[in-house]
């Protein structure tokens, strides 16, 4: 069997959600299939495995609804990509395709970094269910990231096919071993996330400021404005701008820290919950389902607009021996996720898609 990956979403620089999804499956992949890769960018290899690849268009790229041209000369038996979005037309080969959310249907901003024609064509794309339809049901298989998201696509009858959940886990580099009492900082908040309006950071910004000798860190990019937006809620010296933190100064921040903290209103995963149970580091996020797809009984959830309760639920975790106990069931509660694992049930799916077509 040959399979293919498309890799073209892996990042140049520093990952984001779905490049290290990409990352992690690919990697753990290459050790019970055949794998080839595709990338737009020669950079891109820079973060992948030492395997065969193959340079076609960019994903952005005008050709992309006829990408299937490029790679049918290939011959592949099944291509796999971390997005929906992939051009099949003409295609002579199995395909499975990646749904990780629906957040853009009930939050219309995209994200930031894409050029001014994609965004106009994003906005239009989640105006309705149908162009999303279109594109799962030319697929052989859909994969998604969460049962969460699983249900969802259900009930909006996004696709005629099967549906299987291949979760995200943490980043392989990740320290291991129990943080020593002098690496933990009593405190210390974490938030790793955007700055997008569905993010809800206000919500934290006013929980630290009812939280006297607390301070949350803030790893992404913000922009001027988003800083001074938050400072003003918060109290400037409540927070501590990171402006895009390196992955070993983030874990070495959330590795030490009271908490990891989300009041997020939306999400298709939740890959820093998991990246902070497997350190031990509590976490106190909102009451959404997705969340509590992947906490479980390891996190405390607050409602998402609801600071008071988010300072409460901080507070808790000084009662005697309950951080202890929270940071405990994270660390097994994160034992639930791992790559190896998502790429055994990802295989399974490849297989079984190249089979019929053969």
């Amino acid at each position: 069997m040959r399979a293919l990956v498309d890799c073209r979403y892996v990042r140049v620089g520093r990952h984001d959600g779905i490049s290290r999804f990409t990352v992690g499956l690919v990697t753990e992949l290459a050790w019970l299939l055949p794998v080839e890769l595709l990338v737009s960018d020669e950079r891109q290899l820079d973060h992948l495995p030492d395997l065969p690849w193959h340079l076609i268009s960019a994903p952005t790229s005008w050709r992309e609804p006829f990408v299937a041209r490029q790679v049918r000369r290939l011959h592949p038996d099944v291509v796999f990509s971390p997005m929906q979005t992939m051009g099949s037309w003409g295609r002579d080969y199995g395909l499975v395709l990646t749904l990780h959310d629906l957040i853009y249907y009930r939050h219309r901003t995209p994200p930031g970094g894409l050029p001014a024609a994609v965004r106009v064509l994003w906005r239009a794309f989640h105006l309705a269910w149908w162009p999303q339809r279109a594109l799962l049901n030319r697929a052989d298989h859909v994969v998604t990231v969460s049962r969460t998201t699983q249900h969802l696509m259900a009930r909006h009858r996004l696709t005629r096919r099967p549906v299987t959940v291949v979760t995200n886990a943490a980043d392989p580099g990740l320290p291991t071993g129990t943080p020593s009492r002098h690496e933990r900082r009593p405190g210390v908040l974490v938030y790793m996330g955007s700055f997008m309006p569905y993010k809800n950071v206000e919500t934290l910004a006013r929980a630290v400021a009812m939280l006297p000798g607390h301070v949350l860190h803030l790893m992404s990019r913000v922009t001027p404005s988003d800083r001074t937006r938050l400072s003003d809620l918060a109290g400037a010296e409540r927070l501590v701008f990171h402006d895009g933190a390196t992955d070993e100064e983030y874990w070495q921040v959330l590795r030490g820290a009271t908490a990891l903290v989300s009041a997020s209103r939306d999400e298709g995963f939740g890959i820093p919950l998991v990246e902070a149970m497997a350190l031990g580091t509590p976490v106190v996020v909102s009451d959404i389902p997705v969340f509590r797809e992947i906490g479980g009984d390891a996190a405390a959830y607050v409602d998402p607009g609801d600071a008071e309760g988010f300072a409460e639920a901080v507070r808790a975790l000084a009662d005697g021996g309950e951080w202890e106990r929270r940071s405990t069931a994270a660390r097994a509660r994160a034992d639930r996720f791992a790559w190896d694992a998502s790429a055994a049930i990802l295989a399974d799916v490849l297989r079984r898609v190249a089979g019929a077509r053969r």
